[in-house]
């Protein structure tokens, strides 16, 4: 622990903080985590009323209770109650998963790295209307690096000739690993849109979001063709393990 946090209150500030924060995580192990990730958060101002401000404001307890055990940085915010307002302005539910990764997001990436990754979508032809409509359902895809954002889709642009749009609205794509499930994924799904045995107008994004079990039934199994596909998939899994020696999702 931070030896700053000497300096607090143990009464005023360090207990009640400790309380505060145990009262969402039930877990004495879980409530040392977050000094142990921040150094003095038991001592900052800013974590009892950033807590505070996030339940007056309508944030589900287990919205908090993953920030606290996940993004402890959250708290450390001096214009929290802006960026909530600012959130639910686009529409965010603050009772909702979603609203504490928006709000990570927000209290991560500097506003000149925000605009350089919006600048990257609008690079692929996203306009900055879409660039919203994907935080808005998948606000993970802002945590995605620059690099990552043109990987994914130069390879669904350039290499499967996909249109970008398609990812609009389930850029969780993004988020996915690109040699161990879009590749791989990729080459199925294209052999069955070439072959015609895929509807041109059925979602580009499914096969890839879907886990193993699903995809394997409904995307390789369940056609005449079902050696053949598995034997590509394979061979493009294989191919990444190569690649990646660790061979871990």
């Amino acid at each position: 622990m931070n030896p700053m946090v000497l300096c607090s209150s143990l009464e005023n500030q360090i207990v009640p903080t400790y309380e505060l924060a145990y009262r969402f995580l039930q877990s004495h192990k879980d409530t040392f985590a977050c000094a142990n990730k921040n150094p003095t958060f038991f001592g900052d101002r800013r974590v009892q009323s950033n807590i505070r401000l996030l339940t007056e404001n309508g944030v589900a307890d287990s919205n908090i209770a993953r920030l606290l055990k996940n993004r402890c940085r959250v708290f450390f915010t001096r214009d929290t109650l802006k960026l909530v307002e600012e959130l639910k302005d686009l529409g965010f539910n603050p009772s909702k998963t979603t609203f504490g990764i928006a709000l990570h997001a927000k209290t991560t990436i500097s506003k000149t790295l925000w605009k350089e990754k919006v600048d990257a979508f609008k690079k692929w032809g996203w306009s900055d209307e879409d660039v919203l409509a994907a935080f808005r359902t998948q606000p993970h895809c802002m945590l995605v690096s620059i690099n990552k954002i043109n990987l994914v889709m130069s390879f669904w642009v350039n290499q499967l000739g996909w249109d970008a749009m398609a990812i609009v609205k389930t850029a969780s794509v993004l988020s996915l690993n690109l040699e161990k499930r879009i590749i791989p994924r990729s080459a199925v799904v294209q052999y069955l849109l070439d072959k015609g045995l895929r509807k041109k107008n059925a979602s580009l994004t499914w096969p890839f979001l879907v886990p193993e079990k699903v995809f394997l039934d409904m995307c390789i199994k369940r056609f005449e063709e079902s050696s053949y596909l598995l034997k590509l998939y394979e061979e493009k899994l294989n191919h990444a393990c190569i690649t990646d020696k660790t061979c871990m999702s």
